[in-house]
């Protein structure tokens, strides 16, 4: 079996994805008719034209267009299941779902009409599918700590239903320490801490996340590679890195996938996990993240297999889940 093939075929998981960032389209397009309102776009090809970035902002703007769409339920449950529906194709058997409800609040909808809608998705993706899945909740740093603790105090009746709180959108001069009282009262109602880290943000910002927010794992984290200590502290800490490569090369990050440093970061001994991000965007699911490094990078077979690996060992799973996935490999 080539190392094409076993990707496609073995069970993974997925630990950085942004259900909002994988809204394709024809979706975007069916539900703003759906719902009359007006987007920017003509037609499904307008809008794929769009879905070309120079840096994560010009990203951002268009993401936040495009969620405008959502504003019921059933929105939301097909958003998320056609996510789903990909996942059942890739035999990705597990994915940690980040979803922005700012985004969806402060245009007038209720939090309830997010959670609800991305639930049921997840409950028939259990069982039509067999495909498990976590919630994390995603503060927008762009906004203010007190915007987060007004989402914290309305996710509270939803607490059961959320694993994770996260930090996500604009990084630059948005730094993890704004956020960090909002963590703390996070972590004391119970939900994991991780943050997006070192993308476009410096290596500094990767060690205010460990320090300040207290993390559990760091999403993207490219930038710990200018700083040779804390690399080495990832390391030592076993804290692994939900790296996202095509998202990477979309927005800049890095100019070419054949300069993507997922294979650098494995050689250094960090524990690296491979994403999709924002797969409509960013144009590949998770398997298309695999394959593209491994053509460009010449990964080997234990190369893919460690990655793989990882995505259930550094998952939010229980224990004996993890382990029963891993033997499968």
């Amino acid at each position: 079996m080539t190392i094409s093939e076993y990707i496609k075929k073995v069970p993974k998981a997925e630990l950085h994805l942004h259900i909002e960032g994988s809204f394709e389209p024809e979706l975007m397009f069916e539900i703003a008719q759906r719902n009359k309102v007006a987007i920017p776009y003509e037609n499904v090809e307008a809008v794929k034209k769009a879905y070309q970035f120079g840096n994560l902002q010009d990203f951002l703007d268009i993401y936040y267009a495009g969620a405008n769409v959502l504003l019921h339920e059933q929105d939301f449950y097909d958003l998320t299941m056609a996510y789903f529906k990909h996942c059942a194709e890739e035999n990705i058997v597990h994915a940690e779902i980040m979803f922005d409800p700012q985004t969806h609040t402060k245009r007038g909808v209720e939090f309830s009409t997010v959670i609800n809608g991305i639930q049921r998705a997840r409950e028939d993706a259990e069982k039509n599918h067999g495909i498990s899945s976590l919630l994390i909740m995603s503060y927008l740093r762009h906004l203010t700590e007190e915007d987060a603790f007004e989402t914290l105090q309305q996710s509270l009746p939803y607490k059961h239903l959320i694993k994770m709180v996260g930090l996500d959108s604009s990084e630059k001069g948005n730094p993890p320490s704004k956020f960090q009282k909002v963590f703390e009262a996070s972590v004391k109602e119970g939900y994991i801490p991780v943050a997006h880290a070192g993308e476009e943000g410096p290596a500094e910002y990767i060690w205010e996340a460990l320090d300040v927010l207290k993390v559990a794992r760091i999403d993207h984290g490219n930038n710990c590679l200018t700083d040779s200590k804390l690399v080495e502290r990832l390391v030592a800490e076993k804290m692994a890195l939900t790296v996202c490569p095509l998202s990477n090369t979309a927005l800049r990050n890095v100019d070419d996938i054949k300069n993507h440093p997922v294979k650098k970061m494995l050689d250094l001994g960090l524990k690296v996990t491979v994403n999709s991000d924002d797969p409509a965007y960013f144009r590949g699911y998770l398997t298309q993240n695999y394959l593209a490094c491994i053509e460009a990078l010449d990964l080997s077979m234990e190369e893919v297999k460690l990655l793989v690996r990882n995505s259930f060992e550094y998952s939010f799973l229980p224990e004996n889940v993890k382990e029963n996935w891993i033997s499968k490999l």
